[in-house]
């Protein structure tokens, strides 16, 4: 006969990590793995012009960064719902350090990409959202998830505010090849926070119990629309967040506006999407979080066009960037909590890297459109338009996600 089941228990209490050990670490290794990637577009315009490299060359290697760091996220994923995050995460900070020396030295289109690319792209797959988030998902009760996830986000956003000024500070003090150097010895305090994301559950075996298999779980999550719709909206969401935190600072460069404008900028971002992310992890904890994505595309769509509406000045870039800060990473934990909701938490990494691909798919396209269009143009007018429609769309799709937990059918001899 056949038996309705739920998800999998988790773990014992006496295998988890506390939750403050989980969050604080992981929040760690947020700060400093998103801090120092939210940055990137500080170095756009001295990088070029000290190689002699056009924008889209810069924009291409940064394209590749965020495919890398999606597809080897879905692979890093298998891996960590398997094996745990620690070693993975420590693998992560080695090579970032190394990605950043190599976008500081690479004097070729070929090893710029390989470097600044592929490397960084592995590296980050071990040392952001989808791999934290898994490790919170197996070890922080459902009650509590959404939350722990909004608090997780909220210290990448804190990275950014921490991070990116500084970054700016470097490359004016010490050029923007040093500054490259600096953070790659800075990246490296990944690695002790990685030693205490152990898991015990992992160590003993207990991680590896499921009821279904990976092939099983992926059938079942690309059988089931609301996987699909998330995967939609992430891949505005990456599409919108990279076109502006690679191509802003020039595009206010280009207006007229100093870099420390863009630092700035870019900071505010960072510091206003620690409220907005730990707002709607809370959120979420109270009210459905498909929602809660639908308001946040829409009012992206709303404040970009009222970004572009309004004359160009200091103060109008840093309204923007108060309010879209709000909305900047605020998708993460509802849209990472929804997924562990519908179908558990035992394959969260994998499906979540599956997800986030999506949302890397829309990077790739929005740092390279951005930076193809401005070489073929002369500007940005046509990506910010098509940024404001796939921020409505991105609102209506994720108003048809139904999150309640899936029902699985399963032999019962």
């Amino acid at each position: 006969m056949n038996k309705k089941v739920l998800h999998t228990p988790p773990p014992s209490s006496d295998r988890l990590l506390p939750m403050w050990q989980v969050l604080l670490c992981g929040a760690a290794i947020l700060i400093l793995s998103m801090g120092v990637r939210h940055g990137f577009g500080l170095w756009l315009q001295p990088l070029t012009q000290a190689r002699g490299w056009g924008r889209e060359d810069f924009a291409f290697a940064l394209a590749i960064q965020n495919l890398a760091w999606g597809g080897f996220g879905i692979f890093i994923g298998m891996l960590a719902d398997r094996f745990g995050a620690a070693r993975l995460m420590a693998m992560g900070a080695v090579v970032y350090a190394l990605g950043l020396l190599g976008m500081a030295w690479s004097t070729s289109h070929l090893w710029f990409t390989l470097s600044t690319g592929l490397l960084m792209g592995l590296a980050q797959a071990c040392t952001t959202f989808a791999i934290v988030f898994g490790v919170i998902g197996r070890n922080v009760p459902a009650e509590h998830r959404s939350w722990a996830m909004g608090v997780a986000a909220a210290a990448g956003s804190f990275g950014q505010f921490l991070m990116v000024p500084m970054e700016g500070l470097l490359i004016a003090n010490l050029g923007w090849d040093q500054a490259l150097i600096v953070l790659a010895a800075v990246l490296l305090l990944i690695l002790p926070a990685a030693w205490f994301m152990r898991e015990p559950a992992m160590a003993t075996g207990a991680g590896a119990k499921r009821e279904q298999t990976i092939t099983q779980a992926l059938s079942e999550a690309f059988a089931h629309p609301p996987f699909l719709l998330l995967m939609a909206g992430y891949f505005v969401c990456g599409f919108q967040v990279v076109f502006i935190g690679v191509h802003m600072p020039s595009y206010l460069k280009d207006n007229g506006l100093s870099p420390q404008v863009a630092s700035y900028a870019l900071g505010l971002i960072g510091l206003f999407n620690i409220a907005g992310t730990y707002m709607a992890g809370s959120l979420g904890q109270r009210m459905p979080k498909t929602q809660i994505l639908s308001f946040i595309y829409f009012m992206r769509a709303v404040a970009i066009s009222i970004f572009l509406y309004l004359p160009l000045s200091e103060t109008s870039v840093y309204l923007f960037s108060m309010a879209i800060g709000l909305l900047w990473l605020s998708t993460v934990p509802p849209t990472s909590a929804t997924v562990a909701q519908i179908f558990g938490v035992a394959h969260l990494s994998m499906l979540g890297g599956f997800i986030f691909l999506s949302h890397q798919v829309g990077s790739f396209m929005g740092v390279w459109l951005g930076g193809y269009m401005y070489d073929r143009f002369g500007s940005y007018d046509l990506v910010w338009y098509l940024a404001i429609a796939l921020g409505v769309f991105a609102g209506v799709v994720n108003m048809f996600v139904r999150e309640a937990p899936i029902s699985r059918q399963m032999a019962h001899a």
